[in-house]
């Protein structure tokens, strides 16, 4: 079966044909931008398999979210979130965990300054 035909590099302006999305010549640098937005590596340890045992235990001890629960609504819990998060001195400790749905979590976490990479939050203990 024959291949698919080359393509224009989607690099604007530039002239090189490719099978990918980008030439070989702008790839790397595309993919450089595109990991800038991605989450620390030196995170990415913390979440293992210890804290995916650790989120379904909580999920099923809690499988509401807290927030929509105190405001009498009754909705699914889907995420797990740390209070006070691990890169500020949190722990996977269930004092400092919340069962929350994705609109709260979503909300909690702009807040929180952790999706926009705000300047940090302040804690007081």
């Amino acid at each position: 079966m024959p291949s698919k035909p080359a393509r224009p590099c989607s690099q604007p302006g530039c002239p090189n044909l490719t099978h990918d999305r980008y030439c070989p010549e702008h790839a790397k640098a595309e993919d450089e931008r595109y990991r800038k937005w991605q989450r620390d590596p030196k995170i990415n340890r913390r979440y293992g398999a210890r804290w995916r045992k650790i989120r379904t235990a909580y999920i099923a001890a809690h499988p509401l979210c807290e927030n929509c629960l105190a405001t009498s609504r009754y909705t699914p819990a889907q995420e797990v979130h740390h209070v006070i998060p691990l890169e500020h001195g949190g722990t996977h400790d269930p004092g400092n965990l919340r069962s929350l749905c994705k609109p709260c979590h979503s909300r909690q976490s702009a807040l929180d300054g952790d999706r926009w990479r705000q300047a940090p939050r302040v804690y007081t203990y």
